[in-house]
């Protein structure tokens, strides 16, 4: 496994995954995949096997059914550590985020802590978004940054690099969310243990293929994770 690895939750991404994987290692830096499939029902796991037996680039993590966005994510910078990664991504599958903005993040990450790609800086947008859904994206990052009082404007951007050592600082084992509240408690975290974050301007844009992950239990949680922050790591926000 190189050292930059790019962590890719999947569930029923059989459209997506291979042009995703190939437009990931398509970038100018010497990078592994690690696609993290939570037993898609649809395929799946068989693509990303043949992906993995074709290019030594590619790993594939298998788990035994569906377990949320943030333990896929924390189950992959496990394995990529335990191997010796020292900058790893977050990014979807379905070409909501980019794969040409990771060298970008990349050279951000490296004079910082994390780059999170944003939609809410200048430079950054949203594509084929309804104003609802802006709405809904813009108030959840205005809600965290007032009742968590985090700094960074896009909270909730699945679209990210950290360094080796802030994966190694941040208690993962704490880190309970799923959907984008996972992002937030990340970001709040990152945040009070004094790594500096810099924010990319990336455009995010609708999926390609296949359904959305987004239901209205991933937008409650986000309002109760957020609230209890600052209480659930009152022991780290007075060290």
């Amino acid at each position: 496994m190189r050292e930059i690895v790019v962590v890719i939750p999947t569930y029923n991404e059989r459209e997506n995954l291979e042009p995703i994987v190939g437009a990931v290692l398509d970038q100018p830096l010497d990078l592994s995949v690690l696609i993290v499939d939570d037993n898609s029902p649809d395929g799946t796991g068989e693509i990303a096997d043949r992906l993995a037996a074709e290019d030594p680039r590619v790993e594939v993590l298998h788990r035994e059914g569906k377990g949320g966005l943030g333990t896929a994510y924390k189950a992959g910078f496990r394995y990529a550590l335990d191997r010796g990664a020292r900058y790893l991504f977050e990014i979807d599958a379905d070409f909501s985020h980019n794969p040409d903005d990771i060298p970008r993040l990349y050279q951000a990450a490296r004079s910082a802590d994390a780059a999170v790609g944003s939609r809410y800086v200048r430079g950054g947008g949203c594509e084929n978004w309804n104003a609802f859904r802006w709405m809904i994206s813009r108030g959840g990052n205005l809600y965290t940054k007032l009742v968590a009082r985090t700094r960074t404007v896009d909270a909730t951007s699945g679209f990210r690099c950290y360094s080796r050592r802030v994966l190694e600082a941040i208690p993962l084992d704490r880190v309970t969310s799923q959907g984008y509240a996972f992002q937030i408690e990340m970001t709040f975290l990152a945040e009070i243990l004094g790594f500096h974050i810099v924010e990319v301007p990336i455009i995010f844009t609708e999926r390609r293929g296949g359904e959305s992950k987004m239901d209205s239990t991933i937008f409650w949680e986000g309002l109760r994770v957020v609230w209890g922050l600052r209480h659930k790591y009152a022991d780290l926000v007075k060290a």
